[in-house]
């Protein structure tokens, strides 16, 4: 029976629970011999809260035998990555100078999944405060793609997307500033959503409300629906984030074979950068199934404006002004690349901040032009495949030289600066049998119909009939 559950949708493990089919403490009892397993060689895990989360299950399983009403997660392992808090683990933002950051409450995103009946089983791995595209930090070491160990499951919720795709758990908690749902979805082949933002409240971070408005918290899955029920749980207002979105008074869930006929939908492949062959191929296959759905699609090839330099600029001096008490009397503990990453910030003026804000308004515009004109817009998620474990990023594709590191992102972090809701699916595979992603961006707050398409094109090409043997 274990084998069977490891990778059910997260959604038909709940249904499974609230039948009596299977017990939550017997599903729990798999999930931790499934991490006891694989954790040693892929390192999604870094820290477990096993007996607890037994104990969980076991009190649920009595609730569900007299038949207490329970929540639409229960009996759910959840991973909850390492940037997030989860009441009595450590929350240490993978480094070292927070690894005895012992999380006193949990965040809004964990409260709200746990009192909809998810259990906790522990943090998922992330690099340094989420600052690169791959999941390696000083302190746990990288985490490995279960496709293939070698390589990187992305970042910065590697740790998450790792434990998806290796069937530890059927849900992972993420972030995303720059891509950090929409790389790993991508790299590792599962479901992967950056809502609104503000769709989910975002907690403040070491004692900082936070201002920048481009980084969210979601979900990583193995299937569209399984996100729509954790954004069903997790979304609407809470007073610990000011700009936190009214709930939308419908459920995602419900509504996800209800996209509209007909769509306009434009189709960037390449947004003027280089995209790796296969992956071109790939995602090309994943487009026309939406033309196979009757939508008309429209390739468009006008590059966006340059705005990797803006994005660094808008998200660094909050970085800084977080760490700047920390980072004297923890220097030599901090990651080398990420303490000069950080303190790179110190050099910013009001001047940068001007020419950072005008280049996303360049893109704004240049965007609002495309859903002036369509419903949606595809691209690749990412122009390559998984690069590795340990990095670094790739620095050429096709064997062309990139001009720069974040080319190999260029994709997610734009879509970051103008807040539109995107979501990662698998587009297929490589030819070294990697996955690799399309890209569903829509309108801002269209989560519904992001989910819609991403759902329409799961039924067309349904991808959890194939997970990684390990």
């Amino acid at each position: 029976m274990a084998s069977e559950l490891h990778f059910k949708p997260a959604y038909e493990l709940a249904a499974m629970i609230r039948r009596r089919e299977i017990k939550p403490s017997e599903l729990m009892s798999a999930t931790v011999a499934r991490i006891e397993e694989l954790n040693p060689r892929i390192n999604a895990f870094v820290a477990l809260r096993t007996e607890a989360a037994m104990a969980e299950a076991r009190a649920l399983d009595e609730k569900i035998a007299h038949r207490e009403e329970v929540g639409p997660l229960a009996g759910l392992p959840l991973g909850v990555k390492d940037l997030e808090d989860a009441e009595g683990l450590p929350t240490t933002h993978g480094s070292v100078p927070f690894r005895n950051n012992l999380a006193k409450h949990d965040s809004v995103q964990v409260a709200r999944l746990k009192a909809a009946g998810a259990i906790v089983i522990g943090k998922t791995n992330a690099p340094e405060f989420g600052y690169t595209a791959h999941t390696k930090n000083v302190l746990f070491g990288p985490t490995r793609n279960p496709w293939n160990l070698e390589r990187t499951p992305g970042g910065s919720s590697g740790g998450s997307s790792a434990a998806i795709a290796a069937g530890m758990v059927p849900l992972a908690t993420g972030s995303d500033g720059g891509g950090s749902i929409r790389i790993p979805a991508c790299y590792v082949g599962c479901f992967g959503l950056k809502p609104s933002f503000g769709r989910i409240p975002n907690d403040p971070v070491l004692g900082m409300q936070q201002w920048n408005d481009t980084a969210v918290v979601g979900a990583l899955t193995r299937t569209v629906r399984d996100t729509a029920i954790f954004m069903d749980v997790a979304m609407g207002y809470h007073p610990v984030d000011p700009d936190s979105l009214p709930h939308p008074g419908i459920s995602y869930a419900a509504m996800l074979d209800r996209l509209p006929k007909k769509l306009r939908i434009a189709f960037h492949p390449d947004f003027g950068r280089i995209v790796q062959r296969d992956v071109s191929r790939e995602v090309e296959k994943a487009v026309n199934v939406f033309k196979d759905l009757g939508h008309e699609v429209s390739i468009i090839t006008e590059a966006p404006p340059e705005t990797g330099g803006a994005w660094q600029r808008v998200g660094g001096g909050q970085g800084l002004a977080m760490l700047w008490d920390y980072i004297d009397e923890h220097r030599s503990e901090f990651g080398r690349a990420f303490l000069s990453g950080t303190e790179a910030a110190k050099h910013l003026t009001w001047r940068h901040m001007g020419e950072a804000y005008r280049t996303r308004l360049q893109f704004n515009e240049w965007i609002r032009a495309i859903f002036e004109r369509f419903d949606l817009m595809l691209t690749p998620t990412l122009p390559t495949e998984a690069y590795p474990a340990k990095g670094p990023m790739p620095s050429q594709i096709n064997g062309q030289e990139l001009d720069n590191p974040l080319e190999a992102v260029v994709f997610t972090y734009p879509i970051n600066l103008s807040g539109h809701p995107a979501a990662s699916v698998r587009a297929g595979l490589t030819d070294s049998g990697m996955p690799c992603g399309l890209q569903i961006v829509a309108e801002r707050h269209r989560d519904d119909l992001v989910l819609q398409a991403a759902y329409a094109y799961e039924q067309a090409r349904p991808w959890n009939d194939k997970w990684p043997r390990i």
